[in-house]
């Protein structure tokens, strides 16, 4: 018993002996581990370190390339202030309409009496539809942009898809055209399919479209914007009014006004009045950067652009619950494109292939002239795939044909000569002269003191002067009479004419004054008093008597 008793201790230390030796190894095993964990957590943290460093240059990058961005836009709106950044002056934006598409005659047929103008501000339209079914309507569209419904949205829904009976249907036979080949375009770019509804409000689907301001094409881009994102203008062409080059700008524009305010009412607000405007509208409204909250802030003419917008989508989706028959339109469906190499000119395409001219027009309306210039450059010609063969077979005599008539030496070296004839507006900057801008925009120092009217060659800081580029202005202002200190700088205004004072009142604009005087523009009454689109109440201005 004693020696059991002895053993069963014995054996109690030994295993107490064998516990604490395996926990110590344990804990030294444990102890190795741990000091194991600490160097690779050392390691893992250094590496982690290593990449956010490089994650956060890249950061940094891309914020300095936004920023970049957004000065060069900022820059571009400075430089045509009276202007949009990517479309019309303030009074082709008008408070009455808000947008172009009842300023601007559909494909230059539509008639005044089939685009009805309101004053939205103060209109007040009614419709058998019930809020509820507008608000399910825009639910169940899914739209990635937000759409918002308020009584100002309401009006624009109303003013699209019940106020213009003979205008909608015109503008959605274009859409049935034209809308599957924006949506292709705006999904290569990355951004939202809806934005393609802005080509409504902006042209009425026009790719013709030619603002009083100077805006071009379907998407109305100002030269210097155009330029910016690659369309190509010169005196042979004018990219601007390709429907698809100047679709995949538009798309490349808000796309990097998206990247600077991060919200697409903004990106799409900017598209009207310019990144300078909306910057100016955030900081106003305290740094809040939503459309609503920064809307009492932004331009008159800008603050119904949005809501157009949703106006002009929900009418393309709902048109048939408005009972709203889309018009046939004769484009035609299916359109091959040739690689130009030669100089090449409509009427040899259509003489020997049929094609009929005012096809190739339509299909092609950046050739300002009818012709190609393919010696400068690769260009593309659009033409019916059912003339395919046709082009194919005479393609070896197309470019031949008739050649010395179409491209005659003197007649190309005038469009040449002639530049572009962009009318522009430039401010005057510190430390610019009249010889360094003529040299900038291709022109004489004679010829912008004819078109400005300047007596001598002094130019003050912040003075604008209209130029028209490459010097081709219209006629009437190029051979105004030197002598006269009463030089015509529009054709369609005799400065020594006949003119009423008129004293601007509160919540007027050019385009309103100019409404109750017959025949009077607000570009004319811009011309005639040296002034720009901007007025203020108790202003005198005069009223040219045409």
């Amino acid at each position: 018993m004693r020696f059991d008793r002895l053993y069963m201790i014995a054996a109690a230390v030994t295993v107490s002996v064998l516990t604490v030796a395996v926990s110590e190894a344990r804990g030294f095993e444990r102890a190795d581990r741990l000091k194991k964990s600490k160097v690779y957590l050392q390691e893992e943290n250094r590496r982690l370190v290593s990449v956010i460093d490089s994650l956060q240059n890249v950061v940094e990058s891309y914020r300095a390339g936004t920023d970049s961005l957004a000065n060069e836009l900022m820059d571009l709106y400075d430089e045509n202030e009276d202007k949009s950044a990517a479309g019309l002056n303030p009074e082709d934006y008008t408070p009455d309409v808000t947008d172009s598409l009842l300023n601007i005659w559909y494909l230059h047929q539509v008639s005044s009496r089939e685009v009805p103008e309101y004053d939205m501000d103060t209109v007040k339209f009614r419709s058998d539809v019930p809020d509820s079914v507008y608000v399910m309507r825009l639910k169940a569209m899914n739209s990635f942009i937000p759409l918002p419904y308020n009584d100002i949205v309401k009006k624009y829904i109303i003013l699209y898809s019940e106020k213009m009976p003979e205008a909608m249907p015109k503008i959605l036979g274009l859409c049935s055209y034209y809308m599957p080949i924006f949506e292709e375009i705006f999904t290569e770019h990355d951004v939202p399919e809806e934005l393609k509804a802005m080509a409504v409000i902006e042209s009425a689907m026009n790719p013709i479209a030619v603002s009083r301001a100077g805006a071009k094409g379907m998407w109305q881009f100002m030269y210097s914007t155009a330029k910016l994102y690659g369309l190509h203008i010169d005196s042979f062409v004018d990219e601007r009014l390709d429907p698809v080059k100047s679709a995949h700008a538009a798309a490349e524009y808000l796309k990097d006004a998206y990247r600077i305010f991060g919200d697409w009412n903004l990106a799409i607000a900017s598209y009207n009045c310019g990144a300078g405007n909306v910057n100016r509208a955030i900081r106003r409204s305290g740094g809040k950067r939503g459309f609503w909250e920064i809307y009492p802030y932004l331009p008159r003419e800008t603050r119904g652009y949005v809501p157009a917008f949703v106006g002009a989508l929900y009418t393309m989706t709902y048109y048939k619950e408005h009972g709203i028959e889309p018009d046939a339109i004769e484009v035609p469906a299916h359109v091959d494109t040739f690689h130009i190499n030669k100089m090449l000119h409509f009427k040899q395409v259509s003489t020997l292939t049929g094609v009929p001219e005012d096809e190739l027009k339509n299909l092609n309306p950046q050739y300002r002239h009818e012709i190609v210039p393919g010696n400068e450059r690769e260009y593309i010609l659009r033409i019916p795939y059912n003339y395919t063969n046709a082009f194919i077979d005479q393609e070896d005599s197309l470019y031949s044909y008739k050649a010395d008539e179409y491209f005659n030496p003197v007649v190309i070296k005038k469009i040449k000569d002639g530049g572009d004839g962009e009318r522009i507006i430039h401010r005057v900057r510190s430390g610019e002269v009249l010889g360094r801008i003529a040299i900038r925009y291709h022109v004489s120092v004679s010829q912008i003191k004819r078109w400005n009217n300047l007596r001598s060659d002094n130019i003050r800081i912040g003075q604008r002067l209209v130029i028209y580029r490459g010097g081709r202005a219209p006629a009437s202002v190029a051979s105004a009479p030197k002598s006269t200190a009463q030089t015509a700088r529009k054709s369609s205004v005799n400065m020594n004419a006949d003119y009423t004072i008129y004293v601007v009142k509160s919540g007027d604009s050019l385009y309103n004054i100019a409404k109750n005087y017959p025949g009077v523009s607000a570009q004319n009454i811009m011309d005639f008093n040296g002034i720009s689109s901007r007025i203020k109440p108790g202003m005198k201005i005069k009223i040219p008597k045409l």
